[in-house]
């Protein structure tokens, strides 16, 4: 019986790590998940330590004498991979392992973009804790960002909106600014009779400034109840995801044609009314040619897609993995924000 061919598809993530073994006919075999993947500060050692971590209970759960034990190829679409040099030491490093002869590393949002097109082409903006883009065009041609935070002019996603929220919570709270529903939103979060504890804390180290992130529902609450602060907040959020996306459009010459714009991360998948009202006028002011959608299905599927076309799977392998992750067909095409068809 011939072997079928293996596929390792990884997506790093900064709360987790998924892996998933995937034959070429689209089968999962096994997936597994271990920590989060952060090279940037934990090193790319360590980081693929946990890629590794995850393969190993991956293929514990295979079958003795199945398909397992060689890679045909490597996927691996990881958050915090955000320059090509980033990439290229990932990848070095994955194959110094011998996790198979042919690795591939990108950014994670070329898996949210596969995940959520119905082809391998397009836009894709993720607002999870951070934000970034990545446009690739009908012919393989690339827009994206360096996506180093503020330094390299980012702003968004629960990390940047958290931050926000306690800055304007303190200026309340000590004058230098409006009176918002946000410094009651920062208190209850964190316990504190008053916003500066909450500094305080930070500054100090009793708190981890990387939670920050969890303020975010609390601040499209507060706009939902009409916080003109928050309202703000959620406008300016909605600015910044609508301008990268007809960034990318525009260097690729997609501005003017149909082409998908896929939407993931946790903030766009919550589709909170404001802010899906928001990107709906954005888009059709910006990008009026745009079909939106909002990626209801998990990146590793994007990642293994990309990983299934590397090794010229067919179009039954592609949909038998789809169908897996997303057994009533509803990828990329939920309800929310749209676009012209």
């Amino acid at each position: 019986m011939t072997r079928r061919r293996l596929l390792l598809a990884v997506d790093g993530g900064n709360s987790k790590t998924d892996v998933a073994v995937v034959a070429e006919d689209g089968e999962v075999l096994a997936t597994a998940r271990s920590g989060p993947f952060l090279p940037h500060s934990a090193g790319v050692a360590a980081a693929v330590d946990e890629i590794e971590r995850a393969v190993g209970e991956a293929l514990a759960a295979l079958p003795p004498g199945g398909d397992g034990g060689r890679f045909d190829h490597v996927a691996a679409y990881l958050a915090n991979a955000d320059l090509p040099v980033e990439e290229e030491a990932l990848a070095r490093e994955l194959a110094a392992r011998g996790l198979g002869p042919d690795v591939v590393v990108r950014n994670d949002t070329f898996a949210l973009l596969r995940a959520g097109a119905s082809a391998p082409w397009g836009v894709a903006v993720v607002c999870g804790a951070g934000i970034n883009a990545v446009g690739v065009s009908p012919t393989g041609e690339v827009a994206r960002f360096p996506a180093l935070g503020r330094v390299s002019g980012d702003w968004g996603g629960g990390g940047g909106l958290g931050e926000e929220a306690l800055w304007h919570a303190v200026r309340a709270e000590d004058g230098r600014g409006p009176a918002t529903a946000l410094a009651d939103v920062v208190k209850r979060w964190a316990g504190t009779a008053t916003v500066e504890e909450l500094v305080l804390g930070v500054h100090f180290g009793r708190v981890d400034g990387a939670r920050l992130h969890e303020l975010a529902p609390g601040v499209f609450a507060a706009a939902a109840a009409g916080d003109a602060v928050a309202v703000e907040l959620v406008r300016r959020q909605a600015a910044e995801v609508v301008v990268m996306a007809e960034v990318c459009l525009r260097r690729l010459g997609l501005l003017e044609r149909r082409a998908e714009v896929v939407l993931g991360g946790g903030v766009l998948r919550a589709r909170d009314p404001l802010l899906t009202a928001l990107l709906d006028a954005g888009f059709a002011a910006r990008a009026p040619h745009a079909e939106v959608v909002v990626c209801g299905v998990l990146p590793i599927v994007g990642a293994a897609l990309n990983g299934l076309e590397r090794l010229g799977a067919t179009e039954a392998a592609k949909a038998r993995l789809r169908a897996r992750y997303d057994p009533q067909g509803a990828a990329g095409r939920l309800a929310g924000v749209t676009g012209p068809a």
